[in-house]
């Protein structure tokens, strides 16, 4: 199982509200840029992090996450699944508290080694389709 209720909801409830969007950019035909919109209508603070770094969304974009001069909560996910374990681990490198890969996102080993150095993890789940579940 890739993530249990309990897990989706300390992310999205109570984690903290600073999310690190990976493969956000200013396409609004790709699916990050509606997810991150849909965030920040639920409180987040939505962080662009691509190599364009560009703001979207009214927040400033990164190029990397150990770019990021504050602390971040959450790391979503919008990379193809071989690039996913790189972005889990610096997620752990950075002091995240939870990841979250999108779906289609998988990579079960980089969920074994985000979970074993602490972190919360979501994976093959969408926030902006579990967000408003949460009522």
């Amino acid at each position: 199982m890739y993530a249990d209720q309990e897990t989706v909801r300390k992310i999205l409830t109570s984690t903290g509200s600073t999310w690190a969007v990976v493969g956000l950019s200013s396409n609004e035909g790709r699916a990050a840029y509606g997810v991150a919109r849909v965030l920040q209508r639920f409180g987040k603070r939505v962080v662009p992090v691509h190599p364009k770094a560009e703001t979207v969304h009214g927040e400033q974009g990164y190029a990397s996450l150990d770019a990021i001069p504050f602390p971040v909560d959450v790391v979503d996910v919008f990379v193809n699944s071989d690039l996913a374990g790189a972005v889990a681990d610096q997620a752990v490198a950075i002091g995240a508290k939870a990841v979250w890969f999108q779906l289609g996102v998988i990579d079960e080993d980089a969920c074994e080694r985000t979970r074993a150095a602490g972190l919360d993890m979501v994976m093959d789940r969408c926030p902006a389709i579990e967000i408003p579940r949460l009522g």
